[in-house]
């Protein structure tokens, strides 16, 4: 008797068999993880003054040093985490959600609706996806929820290329083919053959983007067109660390090397997940 094959344990453990993408996925959870406990674990209140200001690191009760108002930079970063995670995470999640019914509309939904959507897409897409992030930012006020605003939107005109090219490859396929000439209904086609075949290359498109919309949230902030001061950002944190470089250059380091370590682990995790969903690739 054979075993019936499971795509997600193939997956699994094809992704496993990548140790940088195991490691960038540890390392991701591990940072998830520290920002969730912060309440329990963060060593001060990161919003109240704990030691002299621009203390340097391992001062006494201030491990990665305090930033110019005497805050504790260490518990800002757990704090800051929350936000930064979210401000990458939760907008993308989203617009991969919005793209996949506008792209599988296009892709399969026929020439007059393709044309529709695409070419309202193309306006999006004359303008670089930052541009387009910031202008969508500085119309709103500046907070937490305008940055993932900004972000969604500038997020679904990528992500909706990707889902119509990905569904108008598929749905020339012979099994869709197939399937219609056996009577098969258009959502019956949708929901059981166009659907699972393009949501691989969207996760792992989506996944590459998360580090990179963590890194535009943290500009936003930067530019103070997203989370506003006393907030624990980590983006915010290198703004305001940027009048103290010289004097306090760990103000601004720590936050920058978790951007920069969060973003390169996602894009690893990425990678493991093109290698793990794609057969051709899982069969090497």
């Amino acid at each position: 008797m054979t075993r019936e094959r499971n795509p997600l344990r193939e997956a699994w453990r094809s992704f496993r068999r990548d140790p940088g993408s195991v490691a960038a996925l540890a390392f991701v959870l591990f940072v998830v993880a520290l920002s969730l406990l912060a309440p329990l674990i963060s060593p001060h209140d990161p919003f109240q003054a704990v030691a002299a200001r621009n203390a340097p690191p391992l001062e006494p009760g201030v491990l990665f040093g305090a930033d110019a108002d005497g805050r504790d930079v260490l518990s800002r970063l757990l704090w800051g985490g929350r936000v930064s995670l979210i401000t990458g995470i939760v907008p993308t999640i989203l617009a991969t959600v919005v793209s996949l019914l506008i792209g599988i509309a296009a892709g399969y939904g026929g020439r007059w609706i393709d044309q529709a959507l695409m070419r309202t897409l193309d306006i999006f897409f004359a303008f670089p996806l930052v541009l387009v992030a910031i202008v969508v930012a500085g119309i709103l006020t500046p907070s937490i929820y305008t940055v993932m605003i900004a972000i969604f939107i500038a997020l679904i005109p990528y992500i909706a290329r990707l889902v119509r090219t990905t569904a108008l490859n598929v749905k020339t396929q012979p099994y869709v083919e197939a399937a219609r000439a056996g009577g098969a209904t258009e959502s019956t086609i949708v929901f059981r053959y166009i659907l699972p075949n393009t949501i691989a290359p969207v996760i792992v498109y989506a996944t590459t983007l998360i580090g990179m919309m963590m890194v535009l949230g943290s500009a936003l902030s930067f530019l103070g067109l997203g989370v506003q001061p006393p907030t624990a950002d980590w983006g915010l944190m290198i703004s305001e660390g940027r009048t103290v470089l010289r004097r306090a250059p760990h103000v601004t380091i720590f936050p920058g090397i978790m951007i920069v370590l969060v973003a390169l682990a996602f894009g690893f995790i990425g990678d493991g997940l093109r290698d793990a969903l794609d057969p051709k690739l899982r069969s090497r």
